[in-house]
């Protein structure tokens, strides 16, 4: 039996004798659930100030002055980016003055085209390091990441899209998407590079009767800036804020993330004083700002000083990721869930920044090789058809992730035989449909696609 579960409804294998049957997980629930956070709909976040959600993976706001608009993030995608811009010429006409870059991630300026006005004079504000981690990437020899597909959910199956956490769901892409079923670029995107960039901690900008501060706020990306509208009290914090975990460490590999940096520009979001906030992809959060950002700032520490601490104790990362647990009072709150980013991988990845590799357990200065261990493992249970006995046994008595770890042996033994493959691969479905953070579920699910058509070849 080479299929244990479908794509995406566990299957749980009962051994009484009874029909098997299927149900959702909860971290697939919570998910869908996320989901309809995304439906297209225009929000006012203030008197003149308007956020587009649903339309583009990202959030796309436009504040309407008097004889221009103001437009922050203009997404990712020309034509949706063109939606968007339709939806916004409903609320007003007036041409766009400037455009804001919160940062250069593709997904919030690839879609500038579409509101970009040369003819009108419209100023691109960015700050002066932007794009810097793209060319951090670049410099590292990276270009297009390494896991960058099979964490954002891209190269799945389209009955595996559940959501990414944070955006539109895969299933409903946006018109001419340039990043559908794993095909990759189709388009080149049209970029549109800043116009004016400033170098100073915090700047001051007068467009069309509107006072707009642009503040140097390192955190996602070391371009990061944040807007504050001081007259609304309205903070558009970029990728520094949204709906979920940070994305600290990013599965996908890109270059590092500062938490200490991060932390610090919440802290001066905070100081602000703000009442609502507009984060880089998720609903704005109204009325409520001052607190929701502090209680993220204040997570980030709780994490950090919490890893630091334990490291000093000798603990191990996998120790840590128990020891660093979020406190009751911040971990039942929704906007801290693990959507996107993780605590785990925040915890890890402090780790590896401050200490390196080493985890501080003297056998990993003396790690054999992967076959050398899974011959260790088949000898210790008798051999590799005992062990392989041990997978199948697993797997039958509904456990997904010792099925894996123990079919990983046998694949390793038996290079050029389907069948531990196949396991591995059923395996890999449950579990990943039974994880919540969104990228490590599209990783592994996308792994098991990968091993099933490993061993489809070896038939």
């Amino acid at each position: 039996m080479h299929k244990y579960a479908n794509f995406v409804l566990v299957l749980f294998l009962v051994t009484t004798g009874q029909e098997a049957h299927t149900q959702q997980s909860e971290a697939t629930l919570r998910l869908l659930e996320r989901n309809e956070m995304f439906e297209p709909v225009i929000i006012e976040v203030a008197e003149n100030v308007y956020t587009a959600i649903g339309y583009q993976v990202t959030a796309n706001t436009m504040i309407v002055g008097d004889d221009g608009a103001i437009i922050i993030d203009p997404g990712h995608q020309a034509e949706a980016a063109r939606q968007v811009r339709a939806e916004f010429s409903r609320i007003s006409d007036l041409p766009v003055k400037a455009i804001i870059y919160t940062h250069g991630h593709a997904d919030h300026v690839n879609g500038a085209v579409a509101f970009y006005e040369p003819e009108s004079g419209t100023e691109v504000w960015a700050r002066s390091n932007y794009w810097s981690e793209a060319n951090r990437t670049a410099e590292a020899g990276l270009v297009g990441g390494v896991r960058p597909s099979a964490t954002q959910g891209f190269d799945l199956l389209p009955e595996q899209k559940i959501s990414v956490g944070i955006a539109i769901p895969p299933a409903r892409p946006p018109a001419g998407s340039n990043q559908v079923d794993g095909v990759g670029a189709q388009v080149q995107p049209v970029r549109i590079d800043p116009t004016h960039m400033f170098s100073e901690e915090r700047i001051t900008l007068e467009i069309s009767g509107i006072r707009l501060e642009l503040v140097a706020a390192p955190g996602e990306t070391a371009d990061q800036l944040y807007a504050w509208l001081p007259e609304q009290r309205v903070v558009f914090a970029g990728d520094n804020f949204y709906q979920s975990w940070p994305n600290v460490y990013p599965l996908r590999g890109t270059a590092r993330r500062s938490i200490r940096d991060w932390i610090s520009s919440l802290d001066s979001m905070v100081q602000e004083n703000p009442l609502h906030v507009v984060g880089g992809h998720t609903t704005p959060m109204l009325g409520n700002a001052a607190e929701v950002l502090t209680n993220y700032r204040d997570a980030m520490q709780w994490v950090l000083d919490r890893t630091i601490e334990g490291a000093k104790k000798y603990m191990t990362p996998d120790e840590l990721v128990d020891y660093a647990a979020l406190p009751p009072h911040l971990a039942e709150l929704d906007y801290l869930a693990g959507y996107y980013g993780s605590v785990w991988g925040t915890v890890r990845d402090i780790y590896a920044q401050d200490l390196g590799w080493f985890d501080g357990d003297p056998l990993n200065l003396h790690r054999e090789s992967p076959l050398r261990q899974s011959e260790r493992m088949a000898a210790l249970v008798g051999g590799v058809e005992a062990l392989w006995a041990k997978a199948q046994n697993a797997m039958m008595t509904n456990d997904p992730l010792g099925a894996a770890q123990l079919a990983q042996h046998v694949m390793r033994l038996r290079p050029d035989s389907p069948e531990p493959r196949f396991l591995m691969a059923d395996a890999l479905d449950v579990i990943g449909e039974q994880t919540f953070n969104a990228p490590a579920r599209n990783y592994t699910l996308s792994s098991a696609n990968r091993i099933r058509a490993e061993a489809e070849d070896l038939e």
